[in-house]
């Protein structure tokens, strides 16, 4: 866990206590999911600091945790890993309330929760907008060569490279599939970078991007960013297919495309 995390949640756990004993030690449950939620959506650049100490958070799936209705039906790769931020944290609080004896537990070690408090179906608003980040706009004033820009160039160098060898129409298109899948999916580390540099990757959402047999629909916040590279770097491989003469495009400005193409970029 990093640093940042780590100090995070461990403020998190003294302001518990100190709400927990200022409200008479009610509610413990619910003192701290509604703590954990207000706190546990970071805004976009201090996620993305996280994530760069800690590429595993990428990892996270939305699961059931996301109570946020209007959240949880396509979630952006922020809300995913907060949700599971948040979930760790509560956990770790609800320890904190067996330890002060707000809660008591079963035989098999199991938290038993006021029913009155589980039964209170809270509906909480997440503030947190991860379209917005203060870092990516100071990176584009800057000016120069992003780390993702780099790797787009390498990739459309490696596909020219081959159309050269490749001129046939079905060549050009499965080249564009290859080169994509070589180079725009990465591992968390490898993201993690990327996230630093940029922190609007972590508004991305899954958008029926990644088939639902994979993962059971569940995809890991990591896959997702990857999905829109893969997407991203697929696009600008077929127009400059275009450009080369190697790709036509229809009356409506489309790029045609061989029937039955093989398979698309592999997600790994």
């Amino acid at each position: 866990m990093s640093g940042l995390l780590t100090a995070l949640l461990e403020d998190i756990r003294i302001e518990y206590i100190a709400r927990m004993q200022a409200n008479g030690c009610t509610e413990p449950y619910l003192t701290a999911e509604r703590l954990c939620h207000e706190k546990l959506f970071l805004e976009t650049d201090r996620l993305a600091e996280i994530i760069q100490q800690d590429p595993t958070l990428l990892a996270a799936r939305a699961g059931e945790l996301i109570m946020n209705r209007q959240e949880s039906e396509n979630p952006s790769v922020g809300v995913i890993i907060c949700s599971n931020i948040l979930a760790a944290a509560l956990e770790g609080l609800m320890a904190v309330a067996v330890e002060q004896d707000w809660l008591d537990v079963d035989e098999e070690g199991n938290v038993l929760v006021d029913d009155e408090e589980l039964a209170q179906d809270a509906q909480y608003i997440i503030e947190a907008d991860y379209s917005r980040s203060e870092h990516a706009k100071q990176v584009i004033a800057q000016g120069g060569v992003s780390q993702l820009s780099q790797i787009f160039s390498a990739a459309e160098a490696a596909f020219l490279d081959l159309l050269r060898e490749n001129t046939r129409e079905r060549d050009a298109y499965q080249l564009a599939l290859d080169i994509s899948s070589d180079y725009s999916v990465f591992a968390p580390e490898d993201i993690a970078p990327l996230i630093a540099e940029n922190p609007l990757l972590l508004g991305l959402r899954p958008e029926d991007l990644i088939d639902e047999e994979l993962f059971d629909g569940d995809p890991p916040a990591g896959l997702i960013i990857s999905a829109h590279l893969t997407r991203m770097m697929l696009h600008q491989m077929l127009e400059l297919g275009v450009e080369q003469g190697v790709l036509m495009l229809d009356s409506s400005g489309h790029i045609v495309v061989p029937d039955q193409p093989e398979e698309p970029p592999t997600l790994h």
